[in-house]
């Protein structure tokens, strides 16, 4: 049988994204101006002015992407080689990196299999005498439990970076993502709320931690001291003008962007309710969802094939979708499976306690499970109603020939 296809507009090109006239001129003043770099020029600095201003915080950088940002963050902290960080397994690979980068461990947390996130009692479980910091990944969207984890943070004075590179705007309790932390740290590339293809931004409270942000960002040269000098090792992570311009011009449309997404995810719920084998995205009570993807939880027992046969399903409407998300927690990579990392030294994992990089399976039953059941959907801003409804009854559709 035919289906219906629908073309849904895509965060890879125009059709899914919001720039337009106000980028393009901001650019051309950029050009115009013949100062590209963001040491000198106004677009960045604008930006990281109004991006504080957005998020209520006192200290804001911009930098090269959202890996850097969370490099920045690392670095701000200062760990001892050796030293471990508790992080999650399902995310990208660009927020694990910095952390061997750093020469620290990274030690992975399981996550609550209905949110996807690490949680306080997931943390807790993985820390040790070595533990120097906590990552959290706001996955999706989607807010984790922040107060406990601050509070378990405080209680063993650990530092909290919070990786908010899909959750611009998302609030714990009325307060944004971001902003819990020593450090939050958020992503411009292309599929994200807003973006410049690539790009960071890295957010502080902290006047300590905010002079390392800013000097990790710039070669560690104190830009404005009296005497600068190169105080420590560092790289250049700076964003040039050209990226500040298109910044400058998408934040003014971010909660335009946010609330579209929110509204049009609350819709989908709606359409959703009573197709068997279905969940919904999981948000905990005072958590306010962003949507960067709209996530399905499928049951296997009742959707024959579970999350990749309901995908596979779905392409017959033309949607594309990603079963699993990622194909294997973080740890099964290579890099981690082998200790893959400067020459044949497998720096520092040499430096790791035995417990910290034990991946045995058994270890995350929350991490296989959430990955076994998810199936990603797309989601932008340039959706309509009849997109999110094509979605919905496409959806219902597969899982009902299943």
């Amino acid at each position: 049988m035919t289906e219906t296809i629908r073309k849904l507009p895509s965060d890879q090109d125009a059709s899914g994204r919001t720039l337009g006239r106000e980028e393009i001129d901001c650019v051309a003043r950029a050009i115009e101006s013949g100062v590209l770099t963001s040491t000198k020029g106004a677009f960045t600095k604008k930006l990281e002015q109004e991006f504080a201003k957005l998020l209520g915080v006192r200290h804001a950088f911009a930098c090269s992407s959202g890996t850097a940002a969370i490099h920045c963050a690392v670095a701000a902290i200062d760990p001892e080689p050796g030293d471990e960080i508790i992080t999650t397994p399902i995310t990208d690979m660009g927020a694990l990196a910095p952390i061997l980068y750093q020469g620290a461990i990274p030690v992975f947390a399981d996550v609550d299999p209905r949110t996807y996130n690490v949680t306080r009692e997931t943390i807790e479980a993985r820390l040790s005498a070595r533990t120097r910091a906590i990552i959290v990944t706001h996955l999706f969207g989607n807010p984790c439990e922040m107060d406990e984890i601050m509070a378990l943070a405080a209680e063993r004075q650990l530092p909290v970076i919070e990786d908010c590179a899909q959750s611009y705007l998302a609030t714990h309790h009325g307060r944004q993502v971001g902003t819990f932390g020593a450090a939050g740290c958020f992503s411009l590339q292309q599929g994200k709320h807003i973006t410049t293809g690539e790009g960071g931004l890295v957010v502080s409270n902290d006047a300590a931690v905010a002079r390392r942000l800013f000097l990790f960002i710039n070669k560690a040269w104190g830009y404005g001291d009296k005497q600068p000098d190169h105080y420590f090792l560092a790289l250049n992570y700076r964003m040039s003008e050209l990226q500040g311009a298109v910044a400058a011009a998408q934040l003014g449309k971010l909660a335009g962007v946010v609330a579209t997404r929110v509204r049009l995810a609350e819709r989908m719920t709606r359409r959703l309710q009573g197709v068997p084998g279905i969940e919904c995205p999981a948000v905990l009570p005072g958590n306010g969802h962003t949507y960067w993807k709209y996530c399905l939880r499928v049951d296997g027992a009742r959707v024959p094939g579970g999350s990749p046969a309901l995908g596979a399903a779905l392409k017959e409407f033309g949607i594309a979708s990603a079963p699993r998300y990622i194909q294997k927690p973080a740890f099964e990579c290579q890099v981690f499976r082998d200790q893959v990392t400067f020459g044949k030294s497998r720096f520092p994992f040499t430096l790791a306690r035995q417990e910290a990089v034990d991946y045995d399976r058994k270890r995350f039953p929350g991490s296989y499970e959430a990955l076994e059941r998810v199936l990603v959907l797309p989601w932008n801003e340039r959706y309509t109603e009849e997109d999110v409804d094509h979605l919905a009854d496409s959806i219902a559709r597969a899982v009902g020939r299943l």
